[in-house]
């Protein structure tokens, strides 16, 4: 009987090896990716980026604001412009119930007419948002390097020999590595 005992207990154990054996394997496997993940989420780089993303989106946000709520609303005073300059549209093909007298109010009205509208004022609007936007950044950008004495903006020349781009102040192409204050041809006079 104590040997049958053992031989069952010796069987439990036979079988619970296996079910021991793949916990520890999906436990290591848990774990390695886990360690990979931290390794690949605490990096530097990834660090930097993602404060980098979070900072570039509030900056965004304040330019935004900057733009729509200080320099828009002064170009809306205008004579081309208007106030609801994203509410301009004209109408290509009138729907049922256009009246002449009152025509349209709204793009809505014309889109539940089942009109045919031309939208120039939102394109134009986004158009003066972008443009606004462009040139805040840059003055933004003029004014870092003005203040730090290094520039965002870098100015680039195309090189005479391969036609990529380089910096303007680089003496000889990255690209080609040829010389671009005429070095290439003292050297090859001296031959």
């Amino acid at each position: 009987m104590a040997n049958q005992n053992y031989r069952d207990s010796e069987d439990q154990n036979d079988s619970q090896h296996p079910l021991l054996d793949a916990e520890s394997r999906v436990e290591n496997r848990v774990k390695s990716i886990w360690n990979g993940f931290v390794d690949f989420a605490l990096r530097e780089s990834v660090l930097e980026v993602a404060v980098g993303l979070i900072i570039a989106s509030a900056f965004t946000k304040v330019v935004n604001s900057l733009v729509s709520d200080l320099i828009l609303p002064p170009l809306s005073l205008l004579p081309f412009m208007s106030k609801n300059l994203e509410e301009k549209f004209l109408v290509l093909k009138k729907g049922p119930k256009f009246s002449k007298l009152h025509g349209y109010n709204t793009r809505e009205l014309a889109l539940e007419d089942g009109a045919v509208i031309w939208t120039y004022g939102a394109f134009l609007d986004q158009l003066t948002t972008f443009i606004g936007i462009g040139l805040v950044l840059y003055g933004l950008a003029s004014l870092y390097g003005f203040v730090t004495k290094d520039s965002i903006i870098r100015h680039t020349r195309r090189c005479p020999f391969c036609r990529k781009e380089i910096s303007a102040k680089a003496k000889r192409c990255p690209m080609c590595t040829s010389w671009l204050n005429g070095r290439d041809d003292e050297e090859e006079s001296s031959l």
